[in-house]
């Protein structure tokens, strides 16, 4: 059994990675912490981990907290992982950052994206970015781990096979993506609280959306992203538009994309459009493409869980990887219906 530990486990994706270890067979939560809960019973603040952790309180992050842990999830808001990290890697043997402080290789674009210099640039190289089905030989036995965001996890395993076999062009990308409110964590804010989503579907972040320069990344070129919040609780659908590199066709694209898949154990090729419900509590991404000969389009879709694929499900998956375990250990398949 690993010993594990939650920092920053009182927001949705650290109760999602307590939901998910809870049901692991080989991860043992030692630690939970959530400093603006401290003190505050799991089950308090979040009563459907009752039954999982009745006795479990959130407890202060203290420096040595996480000694004789064999590996730490850090689900804290951006810039809080790089006061931390550099402590925890020689402390720990292996670090899981669902955060964005240490996915992108280049220091430079933090200041850009994130408003604030890097406080620790010199450690962005140890972290391997956490996309199974991409980097899945560098995560293996991983001591540092970044997760991706839930925007450029979908955008990658909708559209990422279709550029990397040059089926379309890695110019002139296009991503549009709405995700459930939980993205937006579980503080309250004025944009994010019931009467202001019920009802209404906006787009946000226009053309400096934080989750742009991840897709570029992966990509290897330019994205126009486009985030919308849809009045769900959960999911990501993403609408993924790129020019074919030659004249194609639908059976061709979605014949790549299950060449890619055939042996993911989280990702659906289908025909059938995505659907963010058809994700609900999952690790399972679906996918979809077609080709519009009409307009010379390709259109590649997918739906995550944003809480699940998008972050914790993800970063068990990484986990499990990092610790040598089955990769699928733990994790569900199937979603919740209706």
């Amino acid at each position: 059994m690993n010993k594990v530990g939650i920092i920053g486990a009182s927001g949705y994706t650290g109760a999602e990675l307590l939901r998910l270890c809870a049901a692991h067979p080989e991860l043992s939560v030692e630690l939970a912490t959530g400093d603006s809960q401290a003190g505050t019973a799991v089950a308090e603040l979040y009563p459907s981990l009752a039954a999982a952790y009745g006795d479990l309180a959130f407890a202060p992050y203290e420096d040595g907290a996480a000694d004789g842990l064999d590996l730490v999830f850090l689900g804290l808001p951006h810039g809080a992982s790089q006061a931390i990290v550099p402590g925890l890697l020689d402390r720990v043997p292996h670090v899981v950052d669902l955060a964005a402080d240490f996915r992108l290789k280049d220091p430079a674009l933090y200041p850009e994206w994130y408003g604030e210099p890097h406080a620790a640039p010199d450690l962005l190289e140890r972290f391997v970015y956490g996309l199974p089905e991409v980097y899945r030989d560098d995560l293996a036995g991983a001591a540092a781990v970044a997760v991706p965001g839930c925007y450029p996890t979908a955008a990658n395993l909708a559209l990422g096979p279709l550029v990397r076999s040059g089926l379309v062009e890695p110019t002139g990308i296009v991503v549009d993506a709405a995700s459930g409110v939980s993205g937006a964590g579980r503080p309250p804010k004025p944009n994010t609280t019931f009467c202001t989503v019920d009802e209404d579907f906006t787009a946000y972040g226009l053309l400096h959306h934080r989750h742009t320069p991840e897709m570029e990344m992966v990509f290897g070129t330019s994205v126009l992203f486009t985030p919308h919040l849809a009045p769900m609780n959960r999911g990501i659908l993403a609408t993924c538009y790129a020019r074919p590199a030659a004249p194609t066709t639908t059976e061709a694209v979605l014949g790549a994309l299950h060449e890619v898949y055939a042996d993911e154990p989280f990702v659906v090729v289908s025909e059938r459009s995505p659907s963010t419900k058809a994700t609900l509590g999952s690790n399972t991404a679906h996918v979809t493409a077609r080709a519009d000969e009409r307009t010379g389009w390709v259109v590649a879709i997918c739906a995550i869980d944003n809480l699940v694929k998008g972050a914790s499900g993800q970063a068990v998956q990484c986990a499990n990887l990092a610790l040598g375990l089955p990769e699928t250990t733990g994790l569900p398949t199937a979603g919740l219906y209706p």
